[in-house]
């Protein structure tokens, strides 16, 4: 089973903490504009169960994902299910009406714009996203992708270990979505 493992913090200073990391040694990835459009099930209440459905579009690109429920009381770790689907606008667009034709309805958009940063450290791939929320703010995100329940633990550890060392010290286990709603 495939775990994405994440904490994320409030982070007015994003400058220090690209910085901090880039001396660590992690490498510049792409920006992108995320926008995410979230659904809300037909017959579950998913912030009951904890859970999340959404269409992504990364500039051109769109993916459904479902995020199960967080499975840890510290970070975000959770199952997380990503699937591709046609490009562009008329693509997200039929996604939106392929889940309005089966009852689900749309909740809110949540949109940013991400810098990502990636740290190999030991046998794991590390994820630094700084993220600017419309609406909402700044925040990194730490993120390790983990592969079963063995690597999990060994990827909470590794990102509770980095928040220390770059004095990240007031994780947000809301999500976007979450926080935008209580807005």
């Amino acid at each position: 089973m495939h775990y994405e493992v994440e904490q994320k913090f409030p982070a007015p200073d994003l400058e220090a903490i690209k910085h901090a990391i880039i001396q660590r040694g992690a490498t510049e990835g792409p920006t992108v504009t995320q926008v995410d459009t979230y659904y809300a099930h037909p017959v579950r209440d998913y912030a009951t169960t904890d859970e999340a459905l959404r269409i992504r579009r990364v500039d051109d690109k769109n993916v459904f994902t479902y995020k199960g429920p967080k499975i840890d009381a510290t970070t975000k770790t959770r199952q997380e299910i990503e699937l591709e689907f046609a490009d562009g606008l008329a693509g997200a667009e039929q996604g939106d009406q392929l889940l309005e034709s089966l009852g689900f309805r749309r909740v809110a958009n949540v949109s940013k714009v991400r810098q990502t940063y990636h740290l190999q450290q030991a046998d794991q791939s590390i994820e630094f996203a700084l993220d600017t929320i419309a609406g909402l703010g700044t925040y990194v995100e730490l993120e390790i992708i983990a592969e079963g329940e063995d690597e999990m633990q060994s990827a909470q550890q590794t990102i509770k270990t980095l928040a220390t060392d770059l004095n990240l010290t007031q994780p947000e286990r809301s999500s976007y979505l979450e926080l935008l709603l209580e807005q």
